[in-house]
Parts: structure tokens; C-alpha cells; sequence
């Protein structure tokens, strides 16, 4: 298994500037793309020290001249506050009452665009949920805030989507004390599947005679593109851009590639997008910066498509599943190679990559894979929104997906379970009965012998999904017989049973993983208990052996005969 390397010169401000922090994912299906004509967002939220529970706000109403606070999503900085509108929506996660879903990727851009002052990128999310019934009234919020009061974060690409249509925009500010941004949102067509990954992914404009100005957003509209109306002239005033307007490209002006861009960002993308197209082979030297790589810096080869129509219907159940992708089958494999050990861990030390002289020659960057599926993640989610149905379902999952459950989470609850409550411990006080923390310490113990624990963990994983899977229809029918009332307390009911009956059931997986691994050994078992003897008593574990290829590395160093 190979680890990239880029030379020094090659690094920029942008290679790091987002890694560690907010590197998340997001997938995108539309209505005629999926299986039961539902559109579909996922997102992983990751960042390491991020608590994972499940965001909740009731609908309610407003007196006039009511305001709203807002605060920094990442650090709960106060950044002021703004006229709160008459009615807001309930939003459960990140789906509201209508089943409008925002989510989003940070991809930090040019320094020098990012400002402090203003609405942050999760305030937009949020704001825009209590406010919107359809997705373009939700790009219409975040564009009408952001020209009022200025954006007060780095480079973003946000999901939006409701029951119909799903839409990637690309979003930076244009400098500080500056009101307004930078922006472009396409609408991906209805048979197509789309991805973005901590890298803007719109490149071109439909620029031409049929451009159309929108005075109350100040952007120009052909069809369904939309984007700033100085968006080219900001690029060609700053000097990011020269040339003709038909051949402006965001991405290259407001987030120029590098190679942490590609092999940590894109290639996440394009495994995403193999899963479901024959032809994405092609562009694995592109992906994985081979390209950028060999042509010094060069933003060179033949770009991944902005969207691709798939090669199959997509299920919900696949949405699951590509958020828990390790890179499994292909050369990135993050469970691989000598630093996953002897027993194949996905768990790497120190970040996504480090800086190293080897065998005396200059201190080179070297990157580790990022897959999809990471341990930082403090919670995901597969948004289904159903326009057969009045309520959509959150799918919601706390910790590492490769390690997680969904658990079906309708959009019409009156409250949230409470092991996926807002303050049921956090990320440093441990909770008994905190989702996040149960998953965690089943995941953490897994890492540490993963080839032959996380079978274990995929077993009972197959089993809820199964059930979850097959026990939604059921529900959804019982609720069509009710009062909206009565199924608003059913469906609730539903899922905070689930929920918690899911963190009881994963508490017992982490106990029977603990004891048949304890002292990295490995318990027998007969006829599904521990294996004792004819008296009761225990019998001696298996003793594991380290696997060959392994004892040939550390053989050089241990004491021989």
C-alpha cells in the first residue's frame, strides 16, 4: 500500500487549513435517481471533539420585534442577532417540518476572502431550516443573510434539497468587513447523483444570452444555475482569474486544487461515485492527485464530472453504506498496509499526515487516505426526503459510520430520544446513556483489533438495518390511518423507542466484545457462550498469532537464538 508524498514546494495554506477540523462529506441522489422516487442527502459531521447528538427545535411563534441570537456554530461565539420572522419550522437534525435537509462540506478557499463578522456557515443551516418550506426558499435565506449581514466563515459547499430538488452551492465571502458572497448553486438534474467533500466542486457557468437577473438576490439565474452577479469581475478584479467569462471556473478561482484537495477530498467523491458508475476507473490518477502530482502542481487530466447519472436505482440502504466506505477494493484501502498494523486498523496517529526525512533526503508531506467513513465523526445522518409521504425520515447515526447504526428518525417529532439528546453528557463528561458515548467505546476497542472485531460489529449491524428497513413500511402505513396529531405522538414514540432500544442492544455488543478479547487475546465460544469446562470453569483463550507478513518487520529488532 502506497503513502503519497508531495514535495515541500508543492504545499500551500489551503493543504491544511481545513484537514483536521471540518472535514466532512456529503452524497446527493435525485427523486428519479433513487429507488423509491425520494431525493437523498447524507453528511458526516467530523471534527475531532465534536459531540454527537441529535439537533432539535420546536416549531413556534413570534411577537414582532422579536430577535433571534446567533451564534458560531464551531465554537459558540456570539455574532449578534437578527429580526426573528413571525413562525419557524421544527427542524429535527438537520430536516425540517417540510423536509427541507441542509448539509455541508468546508473547503477553506483563499485566506483572504474569510471573515469573522456576519452569519457563520451553521447559522445559515439552521436559519434557513426554521424558515423554509423548499429548498430554493433555503438558498434564498442563505444568500438574503449573507448580503445583509456579511458571512463569517471560511469556503463552503452546502446540500440543500427537499422531497423534489437537490442543490449544491459553493459559497466564500469576499473579504473582511465585506457584506455579500461569492456564491454559485446548481440544481442536480432529477436522474443523477452528486457528492462534494471539503473541495468546491462547481467549475463553469452557463453564461449567455439567457442569463437573467435576480434583482432581490442581486445573482444572475439560467435555468437552474444561480450565482453571484459579480462573481466573474470579483475573480478577474483579485486576479484569480483571466480570460473570457465562458470560461470561468469557480473551483479554480476561489478554490484552486492541491494535492490534499484531490487525494484527501476528491478521491472520496470518486469512490462514491464508482460504487454506482462502470467508468470511474478513469479518473483514479485524477483523484488521487497522481496527476497533479506528475505534472509539478499542475492543475492537469480530465476533471470528475460535477454530477453522474448512476448505473442503478439507489436505496436508502446504499446511501448507508457508502458512508461507512473504507475505500475497501481499491489501492486506498485505509485498512491496509503497515500502519493499520497487524490486525488491519483504520485508525491513524497525529492527523491525516506528516512531514518526514528519509534515508537523508528533504523533509517531504507525506498524506494518509481519507475515506468516507472516519473515526472523528461525531454524527451522520442519510436524509430521505419522501414526496409520497407527508414526513420524511432522518436517518441518524452517531460516531465512525463504518462502526454506527441508522436509526430511523421521523421528521414530525414532538422530541428526541434521550440518548441522542443536546446535553446528555458531551464530548468530555461521560454519559451511561449517551448514543455517542456507547458507540464510541465500542468503536475505540474495535480499532484496536479490527480484522477480527469489526466482523463482529457488521453482524449486528446487517441485523438493525434489516429491521429498521423492513419495519418503516408498517409504521408508515399505521401512521396513514391517523390523526396528524396521533401520528406525530406514534411516529415519535417509534423512534425513541428504537433508538434507545438499539444503545441497550450495542452496550451488550461492547461488553461481549471486551470479554472475548480481553488481554488481546481471544475467547473460545460453543453454542453461542463462552466455552468452559466440564466443571464450569473457563477455558484458555486462543492465543493469536501476529500474522507472518507482520513478524518479518518487527523480527529484526526482537532477540534470537
Amino acid at each position: 500500500m502506497r503513502r503519497y508524498i508531495v514535495a515541500a514546494l508543492l504545499l500551500t495554506v489551503i493543504s491544511c487549513q481545513y484537514s483536521d477540523i471540518n472535514a466532512c462529506t456529503n452524497f446527493l441522489v435525485g427523486k428519479d435517481a433513487s429507488a423509491d422516487g425520494s431525493t437523498m442527502i447524507s453528511y458526516a459531521a467530523d471534527s475531532y471533539g465534536m459531540y454527537g447528538f441529535l439537533h432539535f427545535s420546536p416549531a413556534a411563534d413570534y411577537e414582532e420585534g422579536a430577535m433571534r441570537v446567533v451564534e458560531d456554530w464551531d465554537t459558540g461565539r456570539p455574532l449578534g442577532s437578527i429580526p426573528q420572522v413571525k413562525h419557524t419550522y421544527s427542524v429535527v437534525g438537520n430536516m425540517n417540518e417540510h423536509q427541507v435537509t441542509i448539509g455541508e462540506t468546508t473547503w477553506g478557499g483563499r485566506e483572504a476572502l474569510w471573515d469573522t463578522v456576519g452569519v457563520d456557515y451553521g447559522s445559515l443551516i439552521y436559519i434557513a431550516l426554521e424558515r423554509s418550506k423548499t429548498a430554493r426558499e433555503a438558498i434564498e435565506w442563505m444568500i438574503t443573510l449573507v448580503n445583509e449581514y456579511g458571512y463569517a466563515s471560511e469556503g463552503e459547499s452546502f446540500s440543500i434539497g427537499d422531497p423534489t430538488e437537490v442543490w449544491i452551492m459553493d459559497l466564500i465571502g469576499k473579504g473582511p468587513g465585506q457584506k455579500g458572497a461569492n456564491w454559485a448553486a446548481v440544481r442536480i438534474p432529477d436522474n443523477a447523483i452528486a457528492a462534494h467533500a471539503n473541495q468546491a466542486r462547481i467549475t463553469t457557468l452557463p453564461v449567455g444570452k439567457k442569463t437573467k437577473l435576480n434583482k432581490k438576490l442581486n445573482c444572475m439565474v439560467n435555468g437552474d444555475w444561480m450565482w453571484d452577479k459579480d462573481l466573474i469581475a470579483f475573480a478577474r478584479e483579485k486576479g484569480y482569474f483571466t480570460g473570457e467569462d465562458k470560461d470561468f471556473s469557480y473551483q479554480a478561482a476561489y478554490n484552486p486544487f492541491d494535492f490534499s484537495g484531490l487525494y484527501v477530498c476528491e478521491a472520496r467523491v470518486w469512490s462514491f461515485f464508482r460504487h454506482f458508475s462502470d467508468d470511474m476507473d478513469r479518473y483514479l490518477d485524477y483523484a488521487t492527485g497522481k496527476t497533479f502530482r506528475e505534472t509539478q502542481g499542475k492543475d492537469e487530466g480530465e476533471h470528475m464530472p460535477l454530477w453522474i447519472v448512476p448505473n442503478k436505482k439507489v436505496t436508502v440502504q446504499d446511501m448507508k453504506e457508502c458512508m461507512r466506505d473504507e475505500y475497501k477494493g481499491t489501492p486506498l484501502d485505509i485498512t491496509q498496509g503497515t500502519d493499520a498494523g497487524p490486525w488491519n486498523s483504520k485508525l491513524r496517529y497525529g492527523g491525516l499526515g506528516f512531514k518526514c526525512a528519509v534515508n537523508g533526503t528533504d523533509t517531504l508531506q507525506y498524506w494518509y487516505e481519507r475515506p468516507t467513513a472516519t473515526q472523528q465523526t461525531a454524527w451522520s445522518y442519510v436524509s430521505q426526503m419522501r414526496g409520497y409521504s407527508k414526513y420524511g425520515i432522518f436517518w441518524f447515526g452517531v460516531d465512525d459510520a463504518s462502526c454506527s447504526c441508522y436509526t430511523p428518525m421521523y421528521s414530525c417529532l414532538t422530541h428526541v430520544p434521550e440518548c441522542f439528546a443536546e446535553g446528555n453528557g458531551d464530548s468530555y463528561t461521560y454519559s451511561p446513556t449517551s448514543a455517542w458515548w456507547t458507540f464510541n467505546i465500542v468503536a475505540n476497542w474495535a480499532y484496536t483489533k479490527y480484522s477480527r472485531m469489526y466482523p463482529h460489529i457488521r453482524e449486528r449491524q446487517q441485523i438493525w438495518d434489516d429491521k429498521f428497513n423492513t419495519q418503516v413500511a408498517g409504521v408508515d402505513e399505521k401512521a396513514k390511518q391517523m390523526s396528524e396529531e396521533d401520528a406525530r405522538s406514534f411516529l415519535t414514540a417509534y423512534s425513541c423507542s428504537q433508538a434507545e432500544n438499539l444503545v441497550s442492544d450495542w452496550q451488550k455488543l461492547g461488553i461481549y466484545l471486551m470479554t472475548k478479547f480481553l488481554d488481546g487475546q481471544e475467547r473460545k465460544e460453543e453454542n453461542g457462550d463462552f466455552k468452559r469446562n466440564q466443571y464450569g470453569h473457563s477455558v484458555g483463550p486462543n492465543r493469536l498469532a501476529l500474522p507472518e507478513s507482520f513478524l518479518k518487520m518487527v523480527a529484526p529488532e526482537i532477540t534470537h537464538e
